[in-house]
């Protein structure tokens, strides 16, 4: 994964540096506007660390463990554009929760004594925006590609609720059960690429795809999309990939976070 990441920002690096070179016809200097929404599905990974309270241990949680249920998911992105400049904002909010009963992906103090179990209760609120400035280096027939920069911030909470059954054993009393939470909220610069490669008849079918890298109050973050889509005169619909990740640098809860799955959705251009 390390190699594919420092691979895909080289690959950033190079286009972001020739592609200026490239470009051909000059867009309309006029404003041009977009409006998408989309249905997304995403399977959500992650770890987290819920700092000891009132002389309790501290606990762990693999997120991809114990998460199946989407509860609510929301996406959706607005594009402006005038000549060569634009800006974008991108918006993904996800409710999602799961009960889970004898697990043992439940962590305290660093393990868990041989015959207990955990019943737990988990919740996650959450949403990462993007907003961003953007510049029209290619323009073709057919073809588009814009250079990306600007912030994302990731704003999560989640919350715990657990009982300890079995063979206790060295678990103390006051970690058997409760309930506990962590809120975070981090921001990232970043930098990138969008655009789309029309094809067929009349180019009304289209590949859209977008990468970004940044850094900031995390480690290491980025993001990739692609999918297929199909021009309608009134806008566009379109299924695509998305895929966001997270690094977090050490000490804080949110440890690390990945979201990816499929996305449908429609665009209207006006």
């Amino acid at each position: 994964m390390l190699r594919a990441i420092r691979a895909g920002a080289a690959m950033l690096v190079v286009v972001v540096l020739i592609v200026p070179a490239a470009a051909q016809a000059q867009p309309k200097d006029e404003w041009q506007f977009g409006a998408t929404i989309y249905g997304y599905f995403p399977d959500i990974s992650g770890r987290t660390r819920f700092a000891p309270a009132g002389g309790g241990g501290e606990f762990a949680l693999d997120i991809g463990t114990i998460l199946d249920k989407l509860k609510f998911a929301f996406m959706g992105a607005f594009e402006a554009h005038n000549g060569r400049w634009g800006v974008l904002a991108d918006v993904i909010y996800m409710d999602i929760g799961e009960s889970k009963y004898g697990s043992r992906d439940l962590v305290v103090n660093g393990g868990v004594p041989a015959g207990a179990t955990a019943n737990l209760d988990f919740d996650m609120k959450g949403w990462v925006g993007t907003l961003a400035g953007t510049y029209r280096a290619v323009v073709r027939p057919g073809y588009l590609l814009d250079v990306v920069a600007g912030a994302r911030v990731l704003d999560i909470r989640q919350k715990l609720n657990w009982t300890f059954t079995g063979d206790l054993g060295q678990i103390p009393l006051p970690d058997r059960a409760g309930t506990r939470e962590v809120d975070g909220q981090n921001w990232d610069a970043i930098v990138g690429v969008k655009g789309r490669y029309a094809f067929g008849d009349g180019q009304r079918w289209f590949v859209p795809y977008y990468l970004d890298i940044g850094a900031g109050q995390s480690k290491f973050t980025w993001q990739a999309v692609g999918g297929v889509g199909y021009s309608f005169g009134w806008g566009d619909v379109l299924a695509a990939w998305r895929y966001t990740d997270y690094e977090m640098k050490s000490g804080k809860a949110l440890e690390a976070m990945t979201f990816s799955g499929p996305a449908v959705g429609a665009l209207f251009r006006w």
